[in-house]
């Protein structure tokens, strides 16, 4: 299977299905973090349409319910929730019979359609909470335990229990979980929370790339 992994530098996604056997490639404005088959460069300048399955994860900044609270202070941010509107858009209007798109919750539920599935990174074997929303096309929704199970009881696979806390300020309380130490803010927090958990990248390349 041709597989195209677009907006990832981490290469997580990509080498997910490549040890699979899969002739995946990456794309990103950013260069890849790991050595692998990888595009460096807007991804509207590219044709994918010779490609089997395109997984895309576009910036959720303008997208995201959090993003809703900065545009009483900043109305022209709204312009940028349209430009990102657009992009996610024109990846899921990409000519190719599969498609997922990842984003966090917000404004795509409620202005293109509500996401097939909406998982957390626990499900799939890794110790972070992280509501993760995901678009499919002529994809079915990843199986996981226990949700999916009649084997299982909903004990088996259990939230994980946070690190720490957020100590002060309008967070405070909020719980914080591994990744979600990165709720310390600075100018790479939304580089390091954007890279996708491996138990949901794996889960991906093996249940979808034995697709026919």
């Amino acid at each position: 299977m041709k597989v195209a992994v677009l907006c990832e530098f981490s290469g997580i996604v990509r080498d997910a299905f490549i040890a699979q056997g899969h002739d995946a490639i990456s794309c990103d404005i950013l260069p890849t973090e790991k050595p692998g088959p990888h595009i460096q460069g807007n991804l509207i300048d590219y044709d994918w349409s010779n490609y089997d399955l395109i997984i895309a994860h576009p910036p959720c900044t303008f997208l995201s319910n959090i993003a809703n609270a900065a545009f009483k202070k900043n109305p022209n941010r709204k312009n940028d929730r349209f430009e990102a509107f657009d992009f996610f858009m024109y990846i899921w209007n990409l000519p190719v019979k599969r498609m997922c798109i990842e984003n966090p919750a917000g404004y795509m539920n409620s202005h293109f359609k509500k996401a097939d599935q909406t998982i957390h990174p626990y499900f799939f074997g890794d110790r972070e909470m992280k509501r993760t929303c995901l678009w499919l096309r002529n994809l079915p929704t990843l199986f996981h335990f226990p949700i999916d199970s009649l084997v299982f009881k909903k004990t088996h696979v259990k939230k994980p229990e946070p690190v720490a806390y957020v100590k002060s300020g309008k967070r405070k309380g909020t719980p914080l979980y591994y990744m979600h130490k990165c709720y310390v803010y600075g100018k790479n927090r939304g580089k390091e929370r954007s890279r996708t958990f491996s138990g949901i990248a794996n889960a991906m390349a093996d249940q979808w790339g034995k697709l026919k």
